[in-house]
C-alpha cells in the first residue's frame, strides 16, 4: 500500500526546501509510521542544507519530530497504532556502545542518520514521478506530514504532554540537557557556565537548576535571550566581550565548576576554558560543517581543567527523553517557554526567524 505525504524536499545544497508530494512505500518489520504533529527546526538541518553534513540529495530533513503512530511493522512490539511518540536518533542498540546505554556513540550511528537509505539500499520516501527520495535522517526525516522511524528511535510519551511541541525534546533539548545531567553531573550548589542560549544552551541552563547548582550563568550576545535564560534559571547572563571570563570568574568566586559551549567556534571554547575553576570541565557541542581544527592554551588543561565533546547528550532516548517530559509536566523543564510554532506551510517563515535569531526553537505543526 502506498500513502502520500506533504514534504520539504532539499534537492540542492544552498536553497530553501519546497513543498512536495512525497509517497512511502510498505514499511520495513521493524519500522515504525508516524503521522508528525510537529517538528523543531534544528541548526543541524540548516548545517545539512548548505552542504555540511554528506547527506544525498534530493532528501528530506528534519530530525525533532513527534507525532502519532499511525502503522506499525510487522515485528514491532513495543508500541502500538495510536501512541504519541517523539523521535530521536537511530542507532544500531546491538554494539558494544549500545549494549552499555551509549546509543549516542553507536558504531554505526554515520549510516543509520546520515546515509538517507534502508540498510538494503532503499529509501523510505519517493517524488511525485517516482524517483527516490533520501530519507531516513536522524532516523525519521520528519519535515514531512509522514515519517518512517524504527522502535529503535520512536520513544512512547508520557500521558499529558502536548505531543505537537514535543519534537525539540528528541535533539536540541536532549543534547543540552543530557550534557548537563549526563556528562558533567554537577553536585548541588555547582556553578556553570552556558555559552549560546539557544535551544541547547537554555535546555543546559533548565537542566543545572533541576541538577542544584546555585551559580548559574549564560552568556549570549543576543539581548532577547536573556531574560528567558533568567527565567529558566540563570543567576546572572552576560554578552560576551573581552572580559567574559573574568567576569564568570569573578560571579563564580574564582572560576565555574563547569562551562557547557555551544557555539563551536575556537573564541568560544577558549573563552568558555578560562572561565572554569581548577579543576573544572568544558563541554564543547556545537557542531560546525566539515573540519573544525581549534587551538586551546595547553595551561589551561594542565591545571586540571578538562574539554570534552558530547553527541546528543550522552543519552539513551528511551530513558532520558520519557524523563525530560515528565520535568516538563512538572513545570521543571519548560519547553513551551522556548518554542514559537509556525503552520507545516510556512516553513520559509520559519527558516527566516530561525537565522535571524527572532526565535529560540522554530516548531513546525501540522493540521489535526
Amino acid at each position: 500500500m502506498t500513502r502520500t505525504a506533504t514534504a520539504a524536499v532539499l534537492r540542492a545544497h544552498g536553497n530553501a526546501p519546497a513543498l512536495e508530494t512525497v509517497t512511502i512505500p510498505d514499511l520495513r518489520p521493524d519500522e515504525v509510521l508516524v503521522c508528525i504533529a510537529g517538528v523543531g527546526i534544528c541548526h543541524t538541518d540548516l548545517t545539512a542544507a548548505d552542504g555540511g553534513v554528506p547527506l544525498p540529495l534530493p532528501a528530506v530533513l528534519g530530525h525533532e519530530g513527534a507525532g502519532i503512530v499511525a502503522e506499525i511493522g510487522s515485528e514491532v512490539t513495543e508500541l502500538a497504532v495510536g501512541d504519541a511518540v517523539v523521535l530521536g536518533f537511530d542507532s544500531c542498540r546491538t554494539c558494544r556502545n549500545c549494549r552499555r546505554g551509549r546509543p549516542a556513540y553507536c558504531t554505526r550511528f554515520a549510516p543509520l542518520n546520515y546515509g538517507g537509505r534502508r540498510p538494503d539500499g532503499s529509501t523510505t520516501l519517493h517524488d511525485a514521478a517516482g524517483e527516490p527520495v533520501h530519507g531516513n535522517w536522524f532516523g525519521q526525516s520528519s519535515f514531512s506530514s509522514l515519517a518512517v522511524a524504527t522502535a529503535r528511535n520512536a520513544v512512547r510519551l508520557p500521558d499529558d504532554v502536548p505531543v505537537a511541541l514535543a519534537g525539540p525534546l528528541g535533539c536540541g533539548l536532549q543534547t543540552g540537557a543530557g550534557t548537563v545531567l549526563n556528562t558533567l553531573r554537577p553536585e548541588p550548589g555547582s556553578s556553570i557556565a552556558v555559552f549560546g542560549l539557544g535551544a541547547v544552551g537554555m535546555a543546559a541552563i533548565a537542566a543545572a537548576r533541576i541538577a542544584g547548582c546555585t551559580t548559574i550563568v549564560g552568556v549570549d550576545p543576543n539581548p532577547r535571550r536573556h531574560d528567558l535564560a533568567g527565567q529558566l534559571g540563570a543567576t546572572a547572563v552576560l554578552s560576551p566581550d573581552e572580559k567574559t571570563a573574568r567576569q564568570i570568574r569573578e560571579l563564580t568566586g574564582g572560576g565555574a565548576d563547569f562551562a557547557v559551549e555551544s557555539v563551536g567556534s575556537e573564541a568560544v571554547i577558549r573563552q568558555a576554558l578560562s572561565s572554569l575553576a581548577s579543576p573544572g570541565t568544558c563541554a564543547t557541542l556545537g557542531l560546525r560543517a566539515g573540519r573544525n581544527p581549534i587551538t586551546v592554551d595547553q595551561t589551561h588543561l594542565l591545571s586540571g581543567r578538562t574539554l570534552t565533546g558530547v553527541i546528543e547528550g550522552d543519552s539513551d532516548p528511551h530513558v532520558f527523553l520519557p524523563q525530560l517530559a515528565r520535568w516538563w509536566r512538572e513545570g521543571r523543564f519548560p519547553v513551551d517557554a522556548l518554542v514559537r510554532t509556525f503552520p507545516f506551510e510556512k516553513f520559509g517563515d520559519a527558516l527566516a526567524a530561525v537565522e535571524a535569531g527572532e526565535v529560540v526553537k522554530a516548531v513546525l505543526t501540522f493540521e489535526e
